[in-house]
């Protein structure tokens, strides 16, 4: 089905007032994407370029780039969300769960939600069997957090034209593919509705510092700008502010502080809640215009 087939056009100015939890004016919703990268295959983004230009495998040096984000960088995510009382929703690879239960263990015994991630970081696109492997990855985190996920993000955001039908089958309710919103978007599928969740690009370390090559401090500054004028905006209609870290690009030393002190600045402001991908769902399916039905 063509996206355009699934949604139905709103423009944001004609929608009738909304308010967030509690009277909320923005709704944060903090994401930690935690990946499982295979050594066998080419890795999913590169800190070092290959010599020459001819691309190598395996590819030690960035798979150690990862590798370094899953032994230090997530603790320093996690150490400054806990901190401020912060539970954030945790896109992770169902492989994770497997080959790094340390780090899901600390994210599901803090109480964090597990949003399906595929179940290794590679492109959607490059899967034999896509119901399959969500079905994989679904059933791989029932199994370790002992709840199913009802939240899906693509590797890389990719998805194929049948990806929402296939994930609304296998039980997920919401997804962070379908950037295209500061508000949640009802998506029809096969099987019921979907929900795509602002997530984000522009406030992502991936494009910011991976793509586009930014300064460290690039992230505090979109961060503040972003929220600033969301919280203006949200005096009248609510907004969701998505803000999606990696612990290898993040969660280093050069780079954490202002990861920290872009949550101390939201966390400091009156009439905002930080909430999960589930918690999201929940309030907008109360609060939708014709949700109930």
């Amino acid at each position: 089905m063509n996206p355009k087939d699934r949604i139905d056009y709103s423009a944001m100015i004609d929608r009738p007032p909304r308010k967030g939890p509690g009277g909320a004016r923005v709704i944060v919703w903090p994401i930690v994407n935690v990946e499982d990268w295979s050594i066998e295959r080419p890795m999913p983004r590169q800190v070092l370029p290959a010599p020459t230009g001819v691309a190598v495998q395996p590819d030690m040096a960035n798979w150690a780039w990862h590798e370094y984000g899953m032994r230090v960088g997530f603790w320093r995510l996690k150490a400054a969300l806990d901190k401020l009382g912060i539970v954030p929703t945790l896109s992770i690879n169902g492989a994770v769960c497997l080959n790094y239960p340390r780090v899901a263990e600390a994210a599901r015994d803090a109480g964090w939600e597990f949003m399906g991630h595929g179940f290794e970081q590679m492109p959607v696109h490059k899967v034999e069997d896509q119901a399959a492997m969500i079905r994989r990855t679904v059933d791989t985190i029932r199994d370790f957090t002992g709840k199913a996920p009802v939240g899906w993000l693509g590797p890389g955001l990719t998805q194929t034209l049948d990806s929402v039908d296939l994930l609304h089958a296998a039980g997920i309710r919401y997804i962070g593919d379908w950037v295209l919103d500061d508000q949640p978007v009802p998506l029809r599928t096969q099987t019921g509705e979907m929900v795509a969740m602002p997530y984000s690009v522009e406030l992502n370390d991936i494009p910011m510092m991976a793509v586009q090559h930014h300064r460290a401090d690039e992230l505090l500054r979109r961060v503040t700008d972003t929220f600033d004028r969301l919280y203006e905006e949200g005096a009248d209609q609510v907004r969701v502010l998505g803000l999606a870290v990696h612990p290898f690009l993040s969660g280093v030393p050069h780079r954490i502080r202002y990861f920290e002190q872009a949550l101390a600045y939201m966390h400091g402001h009156a009439d905002v809640a930080f909430m999960t991908g589930e918690q999201i769902l929940a309030w907008h399916a109360q609060t939708a215009p014709g949700a109930a039905a």
